[in-house]
């Protein structure tokens, strides 16, 4: 199936949405954790936080972060799951790169790794992870539905699954506060502080048809994942969806 987050490309309709992605994040790594924390007002670092509260109750060892981008969820879960390995992996080197020195910095690269990879097609044997976890970059994908079977693929049976996207509020007056907010404020963000406005412009229209709540618990079901549950925070800016293999 194809969803439409899949045709929306951040700079044209010409080429691989993949390929663009990796260029676009390459060109904003610099200042992507400076725009991230700036234009959420901090709140997404809470939002991390209630994920990992989510995930530390399994213990898992051999953990998979997709998407890990600079490395803010993959750092987290080194500081706080006693015993944990982290991977990370993403098309961006730009993003890896300084995920590469926030780990040398915080003191845990023994622990946790990262590489690139191409998560449709990922280079990992079946069942090796206790859990595989997403933040904010699975609306990037260019096959939903490939990348969430590659995802299941990998992760051990009675492992978890933990994903983490921005999403759009449905109601009164937040939905039409973001709508003025992610049309104009993000963008003029990007040109000014990325000098990419193309990009700001990008993610939020992702976000406005990306599949949320019931919609994506179905995805999931459908990928090979159980026990599906998700949580809205912020009046529906972000949600958490927790599966079970």
């Amino acid at each position: 199936m194809t969803y439409q987050q899949e045709q929306i490309k951040p700079y044209s309709q010409e080429g691989a949405k993949g390929q663009q992605v990796e260029q676009m994040f390459d060109s904003i790594a610099p200042t992507y954790d400076l725009l991230n924390h700036t234009l959420s007002l901090g709140i997404d670092r809470r939002w991390r936080r209630a994920a990992l509260k989510a995930l530390q109750p399994h213990a898992p060892r051999r953990i998979l972060d997709v998407a890990t981008g600079t490395g803010d969820f993959a750092l987290l879960f080194a500081r706080h799951i006693a015993g944990c390995t982290v991977e990370g992996i993403d098309l961006s080197e730009g993003m890896l790169n300084v995920a590469r020195r926030k780990i040398e910095k915080a003191g845990v690269a023994d622990r946790v790794t990262f590489a690139k990879e191409d998560c449709l097609h990922l280079s990992y044997a079946d069942e090796v992870f206790d859990a595989v976890t997403v933040a904010y970059g699975i609306r990037n994908f260019e096959d939903l539905d490939a990348g969430l079977r590659e995802m299941c693929r990998v992760m051990r049976r009675g492992g978890t699954l933990v994903i983490l996207e921005l999403t759009t509020p449905q109601r009164f007056p937040m939905k039409q506060l973001f709508k003025v907010y992610s049309r104009g404020l993000m963008p003029a963000a990007g040109r000014l502080v990325a000098h990419d406005a193309r990009a700001y412009s990008y993610l939020p229209a992702t976000m406005a048809v990306f599949p949320q709540g019931e919609k994506m618990r179905d995805i999931l079901k459908k990928a090979g994942f159980s026990a599906v549950s998700f949580r809205r925070f912020t009046f529906g800016l972000s949600t958490l969806y927790i599966a079970t293999k």
